[in-house]
């Protein structure tokens, strides 16, 4: 059999393991979900013996079903949850704490301390990032000081820290490589993106010693090699990058200007921006894309806090609809929304407005809306929302929209990508393989190996299953983007006394 190329795609409710061929094409899966521990309202953790177990154990699946060994393999990718903090021992490689979750909210106070401290200008100058809970930072500084022994570890030298690609790596060499990338470590609000190190006055605040902290390099790099006993043989590691950097990648989105978009349960969209580091006005992060060539390249990433969520609202929630797939037929059958706009502000609004306490809303409801407006309008407001962040993207680059390549659950959904190209008057793009996460970390590690020789060669395996031209007259799209507008204005007015 041909080799193959395995990604780990280590995600926030389950492990995976893919196998990919040299056409890009999947040749085995597996997955496995793991356990969501909530020890107080807010607070969100994991097991990281358990994130370990289930990463190892689909990956000796994904082999086992095709009948795959370790020599068949050319070299292994990583992409993971970003932010997610886990520290461990360095002598014994036992974790001290359950890892902290990227959505846990334990430590905002943490960083409403540093903002009355002043330090959020210099933190997002140096790191891109708008300081939050939702970074790394502050867990870890959570963990040195609330873990029984974890600070005197760290100051004798005998502590790790990772996001969760470093703990994977670590197991998989038995702990004789602790290292991290480029699109890991720029989460971590600790790491100046501009410089390309760890940050000392950074470091300082939190009262970080940086004997924690793990070497970084690019995303396509050889880390290291698993160890024999782990999967049968040594197995090069050759590929790692955050999820949504990854997904940008396996997009084939390599140039200045390319954007991708996921629909998820919320929205994650990256810009590419090539080797200039664009600092944002509208409230977008700057953040490192994944490269397999040594560069440090950039993007803009905005996020949709409600996507695919809201849908799940109309099924699990208000019952209007028996499963997602549904929707499209039910906002299909309607024209128009009847003048109606939902904005779904469950969670506050992310990304251009950042407003943590607006509220859902609905605004234009006469007694002629139906459910099939009510379904037409949440999907409608998922585009929208894409539409502010692209606007904001475009206004910060100088960079206008060539096309939006789009993947996630919901993209599955035509009639929210003909609506999304309706909105933004660029062409939606939609892959045949919309596994592009994991398809991202199997093409930075093959390219890294020389599985691959080039980027032109796996530019030919991105195969279209369908484009979306926008249909709407100018008029009629600038009527549609005032009214959103107006009823977003409406949800940020709720938080007014």
């Amino acid at each position: 059999m041909q080799k193959v190329i395995m990604a780990l795609d280590q995600g926030t409710t389950s492990s995976r393991c893919i196998l990919f061929d040299r056409h890009g094409t999947i040749c085995s899966m597996a997955q496995k979900e793991f356990t969501q521990v909530y020890p107080q309202p807010g607070w969100v953790e994991h097991d990281p013996m358990e994130i370990w177990s289930s990463q190892l154990a689909v990956a000796t699946e994904a082999m086992a079903k095709i009948g795959v060994g370790a020599d068949q393999v050319e070299a292994i990718g990583i992409t993971n949850q970003r932010e997610t903090t886990i520290c461990w021992d360095a002598d014994t490689g036992v974790p001290v704490y359950n890892a902290i979750v990227w959505q846990c909210r334990r430590t905002a106070d943490v960083i409403e301390r540093l903002k009355a401290d002043g330090f959020d200008g210099a933190v997002r100058d140096k790191t891109g990032l708008i300081p939050d809970a939702y970074f790394s930072a502050s867990k870890l500084a959570w963990i040195l000081e609330h873990v029984d022994g974890a600070r005197e570890k760290a100051e004798a030298g005998k502590l790790r820290f990772g996001t969760v690609d470093t703990w994977l790596i670590w197991n998989l060499t038995k702990g004789k490589v602790h290292a991290t990338d480029y699109t890991n470590a720029s989460r971590t609000m600790l790491y100046d993106i501009h410089k390309l190190c760890w940050d000392p006055e950074i470091l300082q605040y939190f009262h970080i010693p940086a004997s924690v902290l793990p070497a970084v390099y690019p995303s396509g790099h050889r880390f290291g090699t698993t160890d024999e006993t782990v999967l049968g043989g040594g197995i090069p590691i050759c590929g790692v990058a955050g999820d949504q950097q990854a997904a940008l990648f396996g997009q084939c989105c390599f140039e200045q200007g390319e954007v991708k978009n996921t629909y998820g349960t919320g929205c994650f969209l990256l810009m590419h921006t090539g080797e200039q580091a664009v600092t944002s006005s509208a409230g977008l992060l700057t953040t490192m894309a994944a490269s397999d060539d040594g560069r440090a390249v950039y993007a803009l990433e905005g996020s949709v806090f409600i996507a695919g969520a809201a849908v799940q609202w109309l099924r699990d929630g208000l019952e209007l609809v028996r499963s997602a797939a549904e929707t499209r037929e039910l906002a299909e059958t309607v024209e128009d929304t009847a003048g109606m706009y939902l904005v779904p502000a469950f969670a506050g609004l992310g990304a251009p407005h950042w407003n943590p306490y607006a509220r859902g809303t609905i605004v234009g409801l006469t007694r002629g809306c139906s459910r099939a407006h009510f379904v037409r309008a949440t999907l409608e407001s998922i585009a929208y929302q894409t539409a502010d962040v692209i606007h904001a993207m475009e206004q910060d680059s100088g960079i206008r929209l060539k096309s939006l390549k789009v993947d996630g659950g919901a993209s599955a959904n035509d009639f929210l990508l003909q609506f999304q190209a309706d909105v933004i008057d660029t062409a939606v793009e939609r892959p045949a393989c919309i596994e592009t996460t994991a398809l991202g970390a199997a093409y930075l590690a093959g390219l890294t190996a020389g599985y691959w020789r080039s980027r032109e060669e796996i530019r030919e395996n991105w195969q279209l299953e369908k484009r979306f031209h926008p249909r709407l007259s100018d008029q009629e799209r600038a009527a549609l983007l005032q009214g959103w507008r107006r009823a977003v204005r409406c949800a940020l007015a709720w938080t007014e006394e």
